[in-house]
């Protein structure tokens, strides 16, 4: 039975939780999700975990917050003046946005606070500072 190995392509079914066994994403009533082992297409944890596993193979992969999104960035939140934001761009808490960086790079960032003054937006990804657990069934080595 054939086994994976780095530079093979995979597709997998997962479900990925939170700590607390919150449901962050998952692949059912969906394709399975297809790349490349080892070629950074997904995040370090995970990626480590399929190499040896063969088809039909399912396991359990905890996932510290280094190997998944990284720790939260205390540099990546910033307050900016009202002003700064567009009339007609809404503001509510939550909200997802698209800056632009000075070398014309889009990045979103997401609204976490709003007073008359300042409109806090913070650029980690939703899931930095995250351990999380993949569910995880090999599907198909291509």
């Amino acid at each position: 039975m054939s086994q994976v190995k780095s530079g093979d392509k995979v597709r997998i079914h997962y479900t990925g939780t939170l700590n607390d066994g919150t449901v962050f994403d998952s692949s059912q009533g969906r394709d399975p999700l297809e790349f490349t082992v080892g070629s950074g297409e997904i995040i370090p944890g995970l990626d480590k975990a399929l190499p040896g596993m063969a088809v039909g193979d399912k396991k359990s992969v905890p996932v510290p917050a280094e190997d998944a999104y990284g720790p939260r960035n205390p540099e990546g939140i910033a307050d900016i003046p009202r002003e700064q934001i567009p009339a007609d761009i809404p503001l509510e808490e939550g909200i997802q946005l698209q800056m632009r960086t000075p070398e014309g790079q889009q990045l979103p960032v997401t609204v976490t606070k709003i007073t008359d003054e300042t409109v806090t937006l913070d650029a980690n990804h939703r899931l930095a500072g995250e351990d999380l657990t993949f569910d995880i069934e090999l599907v198909q080595i291509a």
